[in-house]
This record gives structure tokens, sequence and C-alpha cells, in this order.
């Protein structure tokens, strides 16, 4: 779905660990930036109908990519991928939500 540019995959390239599995990125890059570029679409599911969700609007107002980052949860588009970092999916609390 997306690619890195021609260059962005040289210089200081690192790993961070999603879902255990590592994933590469370049110094500035955003986690939700890197996860695309690996191919990673699903970030997280909605508690009520359990929908997939991934980045839609890549500037922090939408909160479809929240993901954990080393136990926090954040916006992966609003937060610099670094070296080591762990990254997991949102648990799905299965609680009865009335709709």
């Amino acid at each position: 779905m997306f690619k890195l540019m021609e260059g962005e995959d040289a210089q200081g390239s690192f790993t961070f660990l999603f879902e255990g599995q590592p994933i590469s990125a370049t110094p500035g890059m955003s986690v939700a930036a890197a996860l695309l570029a690996a191919d990673v679409s699903i970030f997280r599911q909605t508690p009520v109908s359990q929908s997939a969700r991934g980045p839609f609007c890549m500037m922090g107002a939408c909160y479809d990519c929240l993901v954990y980052v080393d136990g926090m949860n954040v916006q992966a588009c609003m937060t610099k991928a670094r070296d080591g970092m762990k990254v997991t999916r949102v648990p799905v609390i299965n609680e009865d939500i009335e709709t």
C-alpha cells in the first residue's frame, strides 16, 4: 500500500517491535508511517462492532490509529518511531455495550 521513497531506507534506519515483529523505520518517521510502509493497515478494532481501524487522517484528528507504545495509549500518526520501542494493538475490551 505505502512504500518508502528512494533514499529513505538508507542512513540511520532502526527497528521497533509491533506485536513482536520487527518493523523498520527511519529518523523522523511516525509509528503509523512505518507500520503502513511495512504493510500493516489494521492498528486496532472498535470496542462496539470490532471493526478494523487504521490511520485515516494522519494528523491526529480522528484517533483511528490508536496503539500502545511501551504500555501507553498513543496516536500512531503523532508518535515518532524510536529504536527498540514496543508497539502493540489496543486490546478490545469485551464489555456488554448497548448500541
